[in-house]
């Protein structure tokens, strides 16, 4: 049987909380703190921008499926901000691991909100075909974006 969005959605789910649960731990070095955040951001972006072409960008164009998909993009927009914030805060101040924890508490209750809400409204929308579809075309965008952002940061 093949992997459904729901699915192939859920495995980067995964990645995404224990990248962040590592993240707010306070024995990591800087350098550590930096590959994990780095990894964590990765992560995010990829899954977003494919989540967003390759399921959501299709939700929106119905009626039933409109609302709960701006919100859903809306959110991943509100992570790349904190983000961006988070990584303009030195690792040692004291505020850092505070911002860091809100961070992990923003992505939970995203990841939480997509699979206890998201997944059943647009569910009821889709049909078992295009479930497998969008699957297959979000995996293969999450592949290339996830090299290609990998690629960025290393450069």
């Amino acid at each position: 049987m093949s992997l459904t969005i729901y699915e192939a959605l859920r495995q980067s789910h995964e990645i995404q909380r224990d990248l962040y649960s590592k993240l707010i731990i306070t024995k990591w070095s800087s350098e550590e703190i930096n590959q994990l955040l780095t990894s964590l951001k990765i992560e995010l972006a990829a899954h977003a921008a494919s989540e967003e072409r390759h399921f959501l960008a299709p939700l929106l164009m119905l009626d039933a499926g409109l609302n709960i998909s701006r919100h859903a993009i809306a959110e991943h927009h509100e992570l790349d901000e904190f983000i961006e914030e988070l990584e303009k805060i030195d690792y040692n101040s004291s505020a850092w691991l505070p911002k860091a924890k809100e961070l992990t508490e923003m992505i939970e209750l995203h990841l939480h909100n997509e699979e206890h809400g998201f997944f059943q409204q647009s569910g009821k929308l889709l049909t078992e075909k295009e479930k497998i579809d969008f699957a297959k075309e979000y995996l293969a965008e999450y592949d290339r974006l996830k090299e290609k952002f990998t690629e960025e940061e290393a450069a």
